[in-house]
């Protein structure tokens, strides 16, 4: 949890960035939470009656601050793509919480802001498709369900074959890799997902936002990852990404998504480097 603070602290001292440039958002309100998630589950998290199991599924132990931090987080992602819709790019210094599920929170995921984003940006008429780019190590199991059969959304996600969730839920397009995979193979196939996300442009319209999930955890020391990705590879998996968004004129809000690295100054690393990579674009 720490690797949060320890971000924003990176960003506020940096000369890089100007201190207006960090914001604190509005946690997202019960309507926008309705875009994407059951009024009972959304009334269980805030009263805190989700059950014992419920709690287990979710990671960590229910408070108000943990509720507080969960609306915080998707208000981010709202709040990160309202600004790309005007700057063409910003960024969630936390966000990525792809397990939550439309009536259950899952691996330290309680609403799920990617979902959310998207559809209070459609609700306000702001945009009419959007796409997301998960690259977190983990299958984006929640955000694929939430979206699912939805035209106007098309989820995409790159992730460890081996690794959670055990039950993975179709995105639209999934990459799966296996163990160890290096930067060479790793960028590759975040090539061919352009090659897809193209094609479902030309079928179903273009995109007017991408939100983009930039985990941490595929990097080589992660603890829970798997992969075998450098520091110089994730800043190459950030530089194409962002590079694809800007060579096509589609507003970009990045998600810091996961990072367990036994040292979490490499985490603040890897998500600091995305900053940068934004920063140069």
């Amino acid at each position: 949890m720490s690797k949060y603070r320890l971000l924003r602290q990176r960003v506020f001292e940096s000369p890089n960035f100007s201190p207006q440039s960090l914001q604190v958002p509005q946690a997202a309100t019960d309507q926008q939470l309705l875009t994407s998630h059951s009024a009972d589950y959304i009334h269980r998290v805030q009263t805190g009656t989700l059950t014992s199991q419920e709690i287990r599924r979710i990671g960590f132990p229910w408070s108000d601050k943990m509720v507080e931090r969960s609306r915080r987080s998707a208000g981010a992602t709202i709040a990160a793509a309202r600004s790309a819709l005007t700057d063409g790019i910003a960024a969630n210094l936390a966000g990525g919480t792809h397990h939550a599920f439309a009536d259950a929170g899952e691996g330290f995921c309680v609403f799920n802001d990617s979902a959310i984003a998207i559809r209070t940006m459609q609700a306000e008429g702001l945009i009419r498709r959007a796409a997301v780019i998960d690259l977190d190590v983990h299958q984006g199991n929640g955000t694929a369900s939430i979206l699912t059969g939805d035209s106007s959304a098309f989820t995409c996600s790159v992730h460890g074959v081996k690794n959670f969730p055990l039950r993975k839920v179709p995105s639209d397009l999934d990459v799966s890799l296996p163990d160890g995979t290096k930067d060479d193979e790793y960028c590759a196939a975040v090539e061919a997902v352009f090659d897809s996300l193209q094609q479902d442009q030309s079928q179903a319209g273009n995109y007017d936002l991408v939100i983009y999930l930039a985990g941490a955890d595929p990097y080589e020391k992660d603890r829970l990852g798997r992969l075998s990705l450098s520091m110089q590879g994730l800043r190459r998996r950030d530089e194409k990404v962002i590079g694809w968004c800007r060579q096509h004129k589609i507003p970009v809000a990045v998600a810091m998504a996961g990072g367990y690295a036994n040292e979490v100054e490499d985490i603040v690393d890897i998500h600091f480097q995305t900053l940068e990579v934004l920063r140069q674009s």
